[in-house]
């Protein structure tokens, strides 16, 4: 019995003295509550879910500021995400009340206090997606806890206005656009002006973000609406310079969502669509799945952002001066448009049927064809070069996915390294190109064995979900999602990804002459320091194409 008591007096006094909470903390819109969880010896997170950092957002205009609230706002379950189409755009799911946050932040004996805040902006082609992710068995995408408790950072995920409902714009001021860029800079400014009271440092603020997510990144840090606020920025997959990152005929999507929704296409569109039912509005916003080589589905992503005058006062390439103290990480996957290319051309995807080489063709047509047939030849030597007289069937569904991952991903991505180290005063630039194979490569169609790290692979990683969840990881894919976890908050401390916890080799700043990148990977080490990634087909598309005569009687 003695024995007995001793222990239940050991057990209160470590829960005692295990790790210190935050208790409720105060807003600028009133008191919340969160939970704490533990996550060690001594070490304990607080975690916010749901507090808002706006109010219900007016239809098709600018969020403002929330009213506040009586009493201490309980915040420990994920709310709603933004009124967006399903998977499969066949219905809707989501609500207008959604500008709301998640908080964690990692706890040892003492309140934590002055900790850098890691703010994460998800993807989803700015028509869906949500601040927690996906969710399989409770187990959310964007948990924030591996990243804070592993690097000793806040984290915060933020909801924005996705599809029409963020990104219509009828290009003029009737109905201006942007509105989840908006939504984004109102939750950075929160983060900027509350984060203190969590324990964070308003001063030390990095931006992360993945494919749309990942331009949002690159918006967020090139408009001067956040001059002061963001110290440093990680894009995954995804910038401003994206051939999908500006819609350059918004008026064009506009009037075709009117007409879906019975609105006029003249002066008073604005208003009727304001007053139209926001779940049909959500409805004839969903993406077109229906793509070819001849039509690529890249085409068919006609929400998003818009040059405003205002959020975007020029085009994003002549914006990167506002980027010029503010550290930068860029990178994507080597096969990030794996995922899109087969919707475009199946055939890649199938082990036994054969693509056609005029596939190739067909495909570099739709991307040229602003060159005609001058601008189509080129492409087609500059990716044929290596083929040799009888390519095989791999090489020709390889070079596919490469065409679209260069034309979508990977050269707007160098662009954007580019103009923010030829810029920089302070700012500190990286690149680099995640190469680990993707899990289901050769186990499950439709990944054919040579597929490499494909669009959103990374996200796993970040997150800590070979960490949290074993089981389904090989040991390497946990020691890579270690590294990452490592070289992103370490970058977030610090601007150097390579000063603080362990990483397996050193990551050399990206300069216009050096073209340093690091190849993120399971097996890493200090020889996957390369430079000049894929650089004839970088120099292709951003000098040989540009400089093509067209002729003009084609």
């Amino acid at each position: 019995m003695a024995k007995l008591e001793l222990l239940v007096a050991v057990a209160v006094f470590l829960e005692t003295v295990s790790a210190a909470s935050l208790g409720a903390v105060h807003t600028e819109g009133g008191m919340v509550q969160g939970a704490r969880v533990n996550v060690g010896l001594f070490r304990t997170m607080d975690v916010f879910k749901g507090i808002p950092f706006a109010d219900v957002p007016r239809r098709f205009e600018k969020p403002v500021p929330h009213p506040g609230w009586d009493g201490v706002m309980k915040v420990t379950e994920f709310k709603q995400r933004c009124l967006q189409t399903n998977v499969a755009m066949t219905d809707t799911r989501g609500v207008e009340d959604c500008l709301y946050l998640n908080i964690w932040v990692p706890q040892g004996r003492s309140v934590s206090v002055g900790l850098p805040v890691m703010v994460w902006l998800f993807g989803g082609a700015f028509l869906a997606g949500g601040s927690m992710g996906a969710n399989f068995l409770d187990n959310y995408l964007y948990d924030g806890q591996e990243i804070a408790d592993r690097g000793d950072v806040i984290v915060v995920t933020v909801a924005y206005r996705v599809g029409p409902l963020g990104f219509l714009s009828t290009g003029d001021s009737s109905m201006p656009g942007n509105y989840g860029l908006w939504d984004q800079h109102a939750a950075i400014a929160w983060v900027h002006r509350n984060i203190r009271a969590f324990g964070g440092d308003p001063d030390n603020i990095t931006l992360f973000g993945e494919s749309a997510g990942g331009a949002s990144v690159n918006f967020q840090i090139l408009t001067p609406h956040n001059k002061g606020m963001i110290r440093r920025a990680i894009s995954q997959s995804g910038v401003a310079l994206c051939p999908w990152g500006i819609n350059k005929n918004p008026r064009k999507a506009a009037e075709e969502i009117a007409l879906k929704v019975n609105c006029p296409t003249d002066d008073s569109m604005a208003a009727c669509l304001k007053m139209t039912d926001p779940v049909l509005i959500t409805r004839a916003g969903a993406l077109s799945l229906s793509s070819s080589a001849d039509n690529p589905i890249l085409y068919n992503m006609v929400l998003s952002p818009v040059v405003d005058g205002d959020f975007l006062p020029d085009e994003p390439a002549n914006l990167f001066h506002n980027t010029a103290d503010i550290d930068y990480i860029i990178g994507v996957n080597d096969m990030d448009a794996h995922v899109f290319t087969g919707l475009d051309i199946p055939s890649i995807n199938s082990g036994l049927v054969d693509t056609p080489v005029e596939d190739v063709r067909r495909l570099l047509a739709s991307f040229t064809k602003d060159k005609g047939t001058a601008g189509l030849d080129s492409a087609y030597s500059t990716y044929t070069s290596g083929w040799g007289p009888n390519p095989s069937r791999e090489t020709i569904k390889k070079t596919i996915v490469e065409i679209e991952t260069d034309f979508i991903f990977l050269v707007p991505a160098q662009a954007a390294l580019y103009l923010h180290s030829g810029g920089a005063r302070t700012g500190r630039t990286y690149s680099y190109l995640l190469t680990e194979p993707n899990r289901m490569a050769g186990l499950i169609k439709p990944y054919p064995s040579w597929v490499g790290a494909d669009h959103a692979d990374d996200l796993q990683y970040v997150f800590g979900k070979p960490l949290t969840t074993p089981v389904a990881y090989w040991p390497g894919q946990k020691d890579l999602s270690r590294y990452m976890i490592a070289y992103w908050t370490n970058f977030a401390k610090t601007g150097d990804p390579n000063s603080g916890l362990k990483v397996p080799t050193t990551w050399p700043r990206f300069t216009s002459t050096g073209h340093e990148y690091l190849e993120i990977n399971s097996k890493m080490n200090k020889n996957y320091v390369r430079r000049n990634i894929r650089m004839p087909f970088v120099q292709f598309w951003t000098s040989v194409l540009p400089s093509i005569a067209v002729n003009i009687s084609e």
